[in-house]
């Protein structure tokens, strides 16, 4: 039982350091994945003066 215990341990923090290895590094090799998406809004907007 103690391997299982340490096996899921090791993956779990596998799959943290994957994924803060994958926040750093990503955007410099998918950049479209990271990018907003760009569009222009163009709302009114009514202001009340007193």
């Amino acid at each position: 039982m103690w391997r299982f215990i340490k096996a899921l341990l090791f993956l779990i923090i596998l799959a943290g350091l994957g994924l803060v290895a994958y926040a750093y590094v990503g955007p410099l090799f998918f950049p479209a994945d990271f990018a907003p998406p760009s569009q222009e809004v163009t709302r009114p907007v009514t202001l009340e003066t007193n």
